[in-house]
């Protein structure tokens, strides 16, 4: 590539500057992915947490569920009076470019959905489990995708990044050094070229007085 350059001192300053450029943009996308990959730690250990909590809590609804079943019989009835939640929204926050949604579930007091007369403690712990479960859900949800969103960003600036660092930069300083070479072998022969010239010129001028 650098052979097909014309070297000038014009080629040269460009070169330079594309360089520079090239450098900077390394940079910044080094400086990127860096800041990329703390929020993607970060959010990692928030989605195990999480994880674990809503296991944890699943369990404890699970058994508080089946001791009422076991106390009032089935309670199919319970799961059918749950009203859908609509109250979900999503906006965005930008980390470094890469937009990352934000959930937003809408916090209404917990109603309890069934007839009081045929209930115990059991159910209604199994319902307040069962709610928890639900507003972490939304939170992992948000966390896992933020996580997704951030990971696939973070692929395509090491990509980047390795293209300016293995093949852009290496290559603009190739061309500077093939450039910045011939332009001293030029001089280095027009100082030969100049000195052959005034030797000659005083060999000629010494010939004429002699001659003289």
């Amino acid at each position: 590539m650098a052979e097909q350059v014309f070297p000038t001192k014009g080629n040269l300053l460009n070169t330079k500057k594309s360089l520079q450029l090239s450098q900077l943009g390394y940079d910044l996308l080094d400086k990127k992915r860096n800041i990329l990959i703390r929020e993607l730690m970060s959010l990692i250990e928030d989605a195990k947490k999480l994880r674990d909590s809503i296991e944890g809590t699943y369990i404890e609804a699970y058994q508080a569920l089946q001791k009422a079943n076991i106390t009032l019989g089935v309670v199919d009835n319970v799961a059918n009076s749950v009203p859908i939640e609509n109250g979900i929204k999503v906006t965005y926050r930008s980390v470094m470019g890469v937009e990352l949604p934000k959930i937003h579930l809408e916090k209404t007091p917990l109603k309890m959905n069934y007839g009081l007369h045929r209930t115990n403690y059991e159910l209604d712990y199994a319902v307040i489990c069962f709610d928890r479960v639900k507003q972490m859900t939304v939170i992992l949800a948000e966390v896992e995708n933020s996580i997704y969103r951030l990971a696939t960003a973070i692929k395509k600036t090491q990509y980047r990044a390795n293209a300016l660092k293995n093949i852009m930069i290496p290559k603009f300083q190739g061309i500077v050094k093939y450039i910045s070479d011939s332009l001293e072998e030029k001089e280095r022969e027009d100082f030969s070229r100049l000195k052959v010239i005034k030797v000659q010129k005083r060999k000629k001028e010494e010939q004429k007085n002699s001659d003289e």
